[in-house]
């Protein structure tokens, strides 16, 4: 994993806008040749538009990711299904599943529908002119037999794709992000009986994905908001204590997961759900971010621009970074159609060099692009977030 040596590198967090030829195609359910042809010339395309930007640390765009509308929050998520098996499809949505309370020293994830920021904010969740309704979800699947992981072909398609397209593009290091276990686990179960079973049963199937990864050379960033969105999904809202504890088995399981894997090889993206909304339960970073670098991972992704968590980064003057990790902190947000100004990322860039050290600042949006801004706007935001970091380098180095 490189480090930035020279200038302040830059990435972003995985997800960008889909072609209106992969849209279309997925929600016809397009396959076979035609569609590996269409996904490959794609994602040639969406390398080579990274790498022209100026972005140093290149993936697919999460193009092998299926999404099938314009604005989708959940395609980072949906496309394991197809990936595993032990699904069958579901009657509910996630917003439809049982309403569970936790109590004294038991914490236990409720339904989406019953966020503690969703049921503070219903009226605008649910009116279609608020700016953050997302219309009505299909259901989701139900774990109803046991967990296994089928998506060989579709993850070798994956690596063969960034693979040819980075070597076309001339980019040097490339990433793909995976499902952590935790979130694979947030499904309904109709067969284990068990959460804890479920979540073991989750960690071995996605450790294939991120073996065939990083075997292949390339980086595997470990997508996991249920770190930090799970506390929003829990009623009555639990002490931090409790909750740490409940999040640390998915920080074990993911650590299971890696096992055998050289740490350099993994990066970890953090966010708090990243729908654009109020967000005004979210947990404070403090909380969890000494639980994040117990993650065996070489860097960590996390948000820092948006407004609801800019002012976190302080939460680094006493944390102490290992002196062999790096830190992907967010300079620009998926959660705003303003672009930010390059200046504006230079300061941010430079207030995470000044504590933690220039070499180990890579610069990055604070989440997935892709189905929350129009492309247009995407890409405005990969070019001030490159100007913005030559400006911080210009500084720095």
């Amino acid at each position: 994993m490189q480090r930035s040596e020279n200038h302040i590198l830059t990435t972003h967090a995985g997800s960008l806008p889909r072609t209106r030829d992969l849209i279309d195609a997925a929600r016809a359910r397009v396959a076979g040749e035609d569609y590996d042809r269409l996904l490959s010339d794609a994602v040639d395309g969406v390398v080579a538009r990274q790498h022209g930007t100026g972005i140093d640390v290149v993936n697919d765009g999460e193009y092998g990711h299926a999404m099938a509308e314009d604005v989708d929050y959940g395609a980072w998520w949906h496309y394991i299904f197809a990936r595993l098996d032990g699904l069958a499809p579901g009657t509910r949505t996630l917003a439809e599943q049982p309403v569970r309370r936790s109590g004294p020293g038991k914490v236990e994830l409720t339904s989406f529908g019953d966020r503690r920021d969703w049921t503070r904010f219903s009226e605008a969740y649910q009116d279609p002119s608020s700016g953050i309704f997302t219309g009505k979800p299909a259901p989701f699947p139900v774990f109803d037999g046991p967990i296994r992981y089928i998506g060989q072909e579709a993850v070798a398609r994956d690596i063969a794709n960034l693979k040819a397209a980075m070597a076309k593009a001339g980019a040097t290091e490339g990433y793909l992000a995976a499902l952590s276990p935790g979130s694979c686990a947030r499904l309904e179960d109709n067969h284990y009986g068990n959460e804890d079973d479920v979540l073991a049963a989750c960690t071995e199937a996605m450790r294939e994905e991120y073996k065939a990864i990083t075997d292949a050379g390339l980086i595997v960033q470990i997508d996991d908001p249920s770190i930090a969105e799970n506390w929003d999904q829990i009623n009555p809202e639990p002490t931090v204590e409790d909750y740490v504890a409940f999040t640390r088995k998915r920080v074990e399981a993911i650590n299971e997961a890696l096992r055998g894997i050289p740490p350099e090889q993994v990066r970890f993206h953090l966010c708090w759900g990243s729908w654009h909304g109020p967000h005004t339960t979210d947990i404070e970073f403090r909380h969890i971010a000494g639980l994040m670098l117990e993650i065996n991972a070489g860097a960590y992704s996390f948000e820092a621009a948006n407004v609801r968590h800019e002012h976190e980064w302080k939460v680094w003057e006493d944390l102490a970074l290992p002196e062999d990790k790096v830190i992907i902190p967010g300079i620009v947000s998926h959660a705003t159609n303003v672009v930010e100004h390059p200046e504006l990322v230079a300061e941010r860039i430079e207030r995470f060099a000044s504590i933690v050290g220039r070499e180990r600042v890579i610069a990055s949006t604070d989440c997935g692009l892709g189905g929350r801004v129009h492309p247009q706007i995407a890409q405005a935001k990969l070019e001030t977030l490159v100007a913005g970091a030559r400006i911080a380098s210009d500084r720095l180095f």
